[in-house]
């Protein structure tokens, strides 16, 4: 055992790089010398398995002994871990870089968002700010010509219906000439009279509704001819009140004409009033609703404008929600990574830490002990064949329960690594 301490003692007077080469030279000289260590150990033991499990626990603690002091060795085998963090040091540059990179975009998204927002509140107080030419206040503005408009349309329904009625089905009477222009029970009488009668007074007010349709839709379309169209709407609207107004003034007319009247035309209806309270009271109204109307498609047009501004930018907003969505996926997943690359330099630095133990060299040292061992106790040691074969095997088990409580065999991987903790 002698020699192998002094194999296994540490020279510090030599350089580290010396003693590396005269390892790796001297290879041959250390299995033989474990051969010989084994072969004088057996002899002196004679041979016995207590002695043998004693020398085989020596010989494995001078061997891990001398791989903890050989610092070139250890750096040798532990050049690969170090390699392993370098690497892993450039990956989480790498993911640092596209973290950094993913955290101005998580702050430039925040920020779309946050302007997004603002522009939507903004929109509806200053949409000029916006490119977008309204009125102020257009909600306001709209509402207010809604209620105007909801009242004036319900009177052009009832008087238009009252007159379209006096024009086309009422006989006048003694008891129907104060209710000439307006008829209360204009619908009511129509429907009595049949279902056809109902619907034709109560559709002739959508006739002029829709003449104040078309007429808000021309004033969009420029240009001359469009301004002559808009023109002879207005004058066929004005006609087609003159003419409920003629038809019930000549009803009223012949209702009271003596015998010695002139027959009834134009220059008899322009003279009375009746006729122009008809047409001041259907055509005026009706060019007031064409206004009232033509004010609060404007109004609603500059909200739909502001509501289209908002909806695209609603769009906009979820599409960037989305992305951000993406982005903090990203960004966890590249965190999950660098915690990761530290996890593994960690583990590895512990690695490096501790120390790395050669198995397959230390197994054929191992195995040169024994060999030297058994050839001791065949060839030196005089016993009879069956006791020495029980010697023999009691020596081998000895060895398999070495390694065994080793935890190392032949299958073992190249090195076993020791860390620190």
């Amino acid at each position: 055992m002698e020699k192998l301490r002094n194999l296994f003692a540490v020279k510090k007077d030599q350089p580290e790089e010396e003693e590396l080469d005269n390892n790796l030279t001297n290879q041959d000289n250390i299995r033989i010398t474990y051969y010989q260590s084994g072969f004088a150990a057996a002899q002196k033991a004679t041979g016995k398995p207590i002695v043998l499990k004693a020398c085989l626990q020596n010989v494995y603690n001078s061997f891990e002994d001398q791989c903890r002091n050989q610092k070139i060795e250890q750096e040798k085998l532990k050049k690969p871990y170090h390699e392993e963090i370098e690497r892993q040091k450039s990956e989480i540059k790498k993911l640092e870089t596209a973290k950094e990179i993913n955290d101005e975009k998580q702050v430039e998204y925040n920020d779309k968002v946050s302007q997004i927002k603002d522009d939507i509140i903004d929109v509806r107080v200053n949409p000029n700010n916006h490119g977008l030419i309204v009125e102020r206040n257009p909600k306001i503005k709209f509402y207010i010509g809604l209620a105007l408009l909801l009242p004036i349309t319900l009177y052009l329904l009832v008087f238009y219906i009252s007159a379209s009625y006096s024009v086309f089905f009422k006989e006048f009477n003694d008891d129907s000439l104060s209710s000439a222009i307006f008829d209360a029970q204009a619908f009511s009488k129509a429907l009595q009279d049949g279902a056809l009668e109902a619907i034709l007074i109560v559709t002739i007010p959508f006739v002029f509704m829709g003449l104040g349709y078309i007429i808000h839709m021309m004033q969009k379309v420029p240009g001359v001819a469009s301004k002559i169209k808009l023109l002879g709407l207005f004058i066929i609207t004005f006609l087609f009140d003159g003419l409920l107004a003629y038809v019930i003034e000549k009803k009223i007319y012949e209702f009271n004409r003596t015998p010695s009247s002139p027959d009834f035309d134009l220059t008899i209806a322009i003279k009375e009033s009746e006729f122009w309270v008809i047409i001041f009271a259907g055509f005026i109204v009706y060019i007031i609703w064409g206004l009232v109307f033509d004010f609060i498609m404007k109004e609603h047009e500059s909200l739909d404008k502001i509501n289209v501004f908002i909806r695209a930018k609603q769009k906009e907003l979820a599409k960037i929600n989305l992305e951000l969505k993406e982005n903090g996926i990203i960004s966890d997943s590249i965190k999950s990574k660098i915690t990761e690359a530290k996890g593994k330099i960690s583990e590895v630095q512990n690695k490096i830490d501790g120390f790395i133990f050669p198995v397959k060299k230390y197994l054929h040292y191992h195995h040169q002990y024994v060999e030297g061992w058994f050839q001791a106790i065949g060839t030196e040691i005089a016993l009879p064949a069956r006791q020495k074969d029980e010697l023999l095997e009691n020596c081998q088990t000895i060895c398999n329960n070495h390694l065994i409580a080793l935890n190392l065999n032949e299958d073992s991987t190249q090195h076993t690594i020791y860390t620190q903790n």
